[in-house]
């Protein structure tokens, strides 16, 4: 159904293993493990520039909310001419609030796609945990070795299950893994959460936004919670893209702030300037 996704994950994917396996062997999970973090790398940073343009609509935003309100009074029992001269005001300084749904979009794809591939490798079900983790049509462990999945070959699919990080199996899960990989999962999660609340903190929250007050406190508290409960039911491999995108996100949120917020960036500079002046 999704083999438009699919087919162009599974590409890059396959694209970083074999460039990475030349260094570390097609069989190895550091090999694996790099790959992963490569395809996440280079899908946020062709994102990088939506990214940015989004935060300088923020920026851009932020400084218009006195005329908005200014508007808003104006108008105040005419909703229609409100959102109309708000709407000629956004564009005549280039803002879009949109903007930032396709980045989130084009994520929310690659992850469902990275996931069914990674899933994918491994259709016997012999770790998984779960309904959504489950498949449909359990294949033996020779038919599974021998069928190709996506751009993977057998011969990769099988050096996907020969492969081991921390001595267990990529497909295995926080339950099915030894306490070497349990403790290494138990690290992702929480790199994992904690990069998805700092995040949170760091974004700007609109004033008088009741929806975005309610985003904020999910990207504080539920979705960190989240990231805990996936450590116990997803691959090891698929907990790597979480923690690689999750930290990515972090690291680009806080540029992203220092460039068009200074004055959060630097809080004290305001006061010093008031008391020099």
């Amino acid at each position: 159904m999704l083999d438009f996704v699919y087919f162009p994950v599974s590409a890059l994917l396959w694209c970083w293993h074999q460039l990475l396996a030349l260094a570390f062997g097609p069989a190895t999970g550091f090999t694996w493990m790099l790959a992963v973090v490569a395809l996440v790398a280079t899908v946020r940073a062709l994102l990088v520039h939506t990214a940015v343009r989004q935060a300088r609509s923020q920026a851009v935003l932020r400084t218009l909310q006195p005329h908005i309100d200014r508007i808003r009074g104006t108008h105040k029992d005419d909703p229609l001419a409100q959102m109309t001269e708000i709407r000629q005001l956004h564009r005549e300084h280039g803002v879009r609030l949109f903007a930032g749904f396709a980045p989130m979009i084009a994520q929310a794809f690659v992850f469902l796609g990275l996931f069914h591939v990674l899933r994918s490798f491994d259709r016997t079900g012999a770790f998984a945990v779960g309904p959504f983790t489950a498949t449909s049509t359990p294949l033996s462990p020779e038919v599974n070795a021998a069928t190709a999945n996506y751009f993977f070959g057998a011969d990769e699919v099988r050096a996907f299950l020969d492969a081991r990080l921390f001595g267990a199996p990529l497909s295995a899960t926080l339950f099915g893994a030894g306490a070497a990989a349990a403790v290494f999962v138990v690290a992702l999660v929480v790199i994992a959460a904690l990069a998805t609340h700092c995040t949170a903190r760091l974004t700007p929250l609109a004033a008088d936004n009741p929806t975005a007050s309610v985003m904020r406190t999910l990207s504080l508290w539920v979705f960190p919670a989240g990231a805990l409960v996936s450590g116990a039911i997803l691959p090891i491999v698929v907990l790597v893209y979480f923690a690689t995108n999750a930290v990515w996100t972090l690291c680009q949120q806080y540029l992203l702030r220092r460039a068009f917020m200074p004055e959060a960036a630097a809080p004290d500079a305001a006061p010093r300037q008031r008391k020099a002046g």
